[in-house]
């Protein structure tokens, strides 16, 4: 016995999700990305939603099971953003976005592969914070005190103006502390700069030739090649600090897509990080789109009560936007924890049929079934439109 889309909830059940019963949807204007509960076309933009007033914010989480419609709903917002002008970067650890790039014919960068990125901003401040949190993160464990101030030092010895390749030059300046057999700040320091020089880190953000220069409207970042590997959390923080210079760095409005965004988020340095960024997407011009596949690794952020934890929370709940597609009922808990969602709402949030979405727009709420047209077709899985190739 299938249910019928206009029966999914009754009108009691809207007003308690804070849905009107006649959902006019959003009132922007735009391509359509679907229909809201009945059958009003549903147009969401994060940043003609920041100028309506709608949001406060231009940041965005998609988050659901497999299967449930995330990957094509991201997919269908950045062609219409690319539509409009936008620019967009988009963090691809699993390479799923190679057909949205070949109909604007752009080709995905590999790092390592097609070349290296170098992630440090000319802020001299942005520099050293997330010189500090990749050294953090590969090491596993945050800087002591001791490698602070080594650090410190070592930075002012930098030529003026700071030499394009930044870890080698430091690099450079720390190895001949690797010939005394003593423990040291320094040479655990040089140690780590090893793995981007030689090791397993080794051209990612650091080579011989230019560096890759990211052009276009569309730039796709593929990262399958660290997905597997425990050196992920550093190669998404990199790429997420080269990507936040690209977008909007010529005055243009653009979006950041940050798939797999668990990477990130449970990993205390690059998180610390990514929330200093997170608060300055409003004077970059740019929107985060944070897409959680499994809600659940939002706990390997840390432990419940757990300031990390609660870090991570945190930054979800500061996304303005956030369209939530179906999750079984464990996950369903951990989301309504992470977000502070009602009762009710985790509680649909179980029941909601393929495709369907609860989506979050500052206050309001809208339940969207998302509906790909002819173009989307292209670039999204043909067979079954609203199969989720997570």
């Amino acid at each position: 016995m299938s249910r019928s889309w206009t029966h999914w909830a009754t009108s009691s059940d809207l007003v308690s999700l804070r849905v009107p019963a006649h959902d006019a949807g959003t009132g922007l204007v735009g391509s359509s990305l679907g229909d809201a509960q009945y059958g009003s076309s549903f147009v969401l933009d994060a940043f003609d939603a920041y100028n309506a007033g709608l949001v406060s914010n231009p940041n965005v989480i998609v988050a659901g099971s497999i299967g449930a419609g995330k990957s094509t709903v991201v997919k269908m917002q950045l062609e219409r953003a690319l539509r409009r002008g936008r620019r967009v970067v988009v963090i691809d650890p699993k390479g799923e976005y190679a057909e949205l790039a070949a109909l604007h014919g752009v080709t995905p960068l590999a790092l390592g592969r097609d070349g290296w990125c170098s992630p440090f901003s000319s802020d001299e401040r942005e520099a050293r914070n997330l010189l500090r949190a990749l050294l953090s993160s590969a090491q596993g464990v945050p800087l002591s005190g001791d490698q602070h101030f080594a650090l410190d030092e070592v930075w002012k010895h930098l030529t003026t103006p700071r030499p394009l390749r930044v870890l080698w030059s430091l690099y450079q300046l720390l190895s001949p502390y690797l010939n005394s057999p003593a423990p040291s700040a320094q040479r655990s320091l040089a140690l780590i700069l090893y793995r981007f020089i030689y090791g397993d880190l080794a051209g990612l953000f650091d080579g011989d030739n230019e560096p890759l220069v990211f052009s276009g409207d569309l730039v796709v970042l593929d990262l399958s090649s660290q997905w597997s590997s425990n050196s992920l959390a550093v190669a998404v923080l990199s790429a997420v600090a080269a990507a936040q210079q690209v977008v909007g760095q010529r005055g243009e409005l653009g979006y950041l897509v940050l798939d797999e965004a668990w990477a990130l988020l449970s990993d205390v340095d690059a998180l610390r990080w990514l929330q200093g960024s997170w608060k300055l997407a409003r004077a970059r011009g740019l929107s985060h789109v944070l897409v959680l596949h499994r809600w659940s690794d939002v706990a390997t952020a840390g432990d419940a009560g757990s300031a990390q934890r609660e870090r991570a929370q945190g930054l979800l709940r500061e996304c303005e936007t956030a369209w939530f597609f179906r999750q079984p009922p464990d996950e369903a808990r951990e989301m309504s924890i992470a977000l502070g969602l009602t009762s009710r709402e985790e509680r649909y949030l179980t029941s909601l049929p393929k495709g369907v979405a609860l989506v979050r727009y500052g206050a309001h709420r809208s339940i969207v079934r998302v509906r790909p047209d002819d173009n989307d077709v292209r670039f999204i899985d043909t067979d079954a439109a609203m199969r989720d190739s997570a």
